[in-house]
């Protein structure tokens, strides 16, 4: 079975939205708004590229991605991997043709039945709805986040607000930084 890992950038009170300066969010561009740049805080970034095996997205996160990453040296590592993209609604004409071959999945169901297959990790980046759909449905095993030291109030969630059974997860690495970001990465304990 493989390992699905989702991977993003929270502010301290779980908002994910636009960390990059997406438009059409009040708060766009958080993570380097009056945060010092601090390069070891990233160093997780890099590991991933050379742990994962293939990428997942949502629709609008390989909306997003898909146009940048393939020409973007420091995500090179990534061009070759296949990439899932779960969508009920993008077509095949949709997706570049620069970025490794891409998969459309249409359900939970087929992101489970992927995890089932033989390959190593499986690295989700952005893709907030499909990361608390996934993880509702227990098909996460683990998290790497990266914590800012902001509060943004209103804004997209990693988690969903969903009334379930409480989900343990295990601490398996952490960090703190000079700029107070801190690295959290957790297990998800089955």
């Amino acid at each position: 079975m493989r390992t699905l890992i989702s991977t993003a950038f929270v502010s301290l009170d779980g908002v994910v939205e636009a960390p990059g300066g997406e438009e059409g969010y009040r708060n766009a561009g958080w993570t380097f708004k009056d945060i010092e740049f601090v390069p070891e805080a990233y160093e997780i970034k890099g590991r991933e590229q050379k742990e994962a095996s293939a990428m997942l997205f949502g629709r609008a996160s390989y909306e997003a991605f898909s146009p940048v990453w393939p020409a973007m040296e420091e995500f090179a590592d990534y061009k070759p991997l296949p990439k899932y993209v779960v969508s009920t609604t993008l077509t095949e004409d949709a997706l570049v043709s620069d970025w490794g071959d891409t998969t459309i999945l249409r359900s939970l169901d087929e992101v489970a039945a992927l995890k089932e297959t033989e390959g190593g990790p499986i690295i989700m980046h952005g893709s907030a709805g499909l990361n608390r759909a996934l993880s509702d449905a227990g098909l996460i095993d683990r998290y790497h986040l990266l914590v800012f030291p902001v509060l943004l109030g209103a804004g997209k969630r990693l988690f969903s607000g969903t009334d379930k059974d409480a989900q343990k997860l295990k601490l398996v690495e952490h960090e703190a930084y000079s700029n107070g970001i801190q690295l959290n990465i957790l297990d998800v304990v089955r």
